[in-house]
């Protein structure tokens, strides 16, 4: 399979992050030359998912794992997109794979932290995320993401749920609503 060069790479990173051009064209520019490139796609699921264009996001972020079962963090992704769309049993099962990773592997505790939290387990799944963030120190944008979860998680505990004054119990806050009102972007986009 030929990939595009590192070297093209970066400067596809670059031009995307002058946001002087239309970053989705320059993407599928790039694709017609290197389809079978799963970075590619994932770039192009993310931009997508970014503009809240759910099937087509949807649709590239999996041609990334079918590409690439081992890509994590795009597996990680296209999970998390499925869950902030409510088809939590589909995240669910695309993340399965990560849960064989390394005890120590950041996207495993934030799995293993999303899992508690669509079971409305909030003091496991704050416990779980924030192992994540300790372990991952390679994606800060990623950790940030899960640092508003967390922050969620505890409003939602003491009925101050996405900051508002009005009082919910944690009864009356599903973790579906947290993740659906906190998250309308992929987390991490990097």
């Amino acid at each position: 399979m030929e990939l595009y060069s590192d070297d093209e790479m970066a400067a596809l990173v670059k031009t995307i992050e002058r946001e002087e051009e239309d970053d989705l064209a320059a993407v599928d520019s790039a694709l017609q030359r290197f389809p079978q490139d799963p970075r590619l796609h994932f770039m192009r699921g993310s931009i997508l998912a970014g503009r809240q264009d759910p099937l087509p996001a949807h649709a590239a972020l999996s041609r990334t794992v079918d590409l690439a079962p081992d890509f994590h963090l795009a597996r990680y992704q296209l999970g998390f997109f499925e869950l902030t769309s409510g088809e939590v049993d589909q995240a669910l099962s695309t993340w399965g794979p990560l849960l064989r990773l390394p005890e120590t592997a950041y996207l495993r505790h934030f799995v293993e932290g999303l899992t508690h939290l669509v079971r409305d387990e909030f003091d496991q799944a704050i416990e779980r995320l924030g192992a994540g963030i300790e372990a991952n120190l390679e994606n800060e944008p990623l950790n940030q993401d899960i640092r508003m979860l967390i922050t969620a998680c505890e409003n939602a505990g003491t009925g101050q749920a996405n900051g508002s004054a009005a009082r919910e119990s944690t009864q009356d806050k599903s973790a579906t609503s947290i993740l659906l009102c906190q998250f309308s972007r992929p987390a991490g986009e990097s």
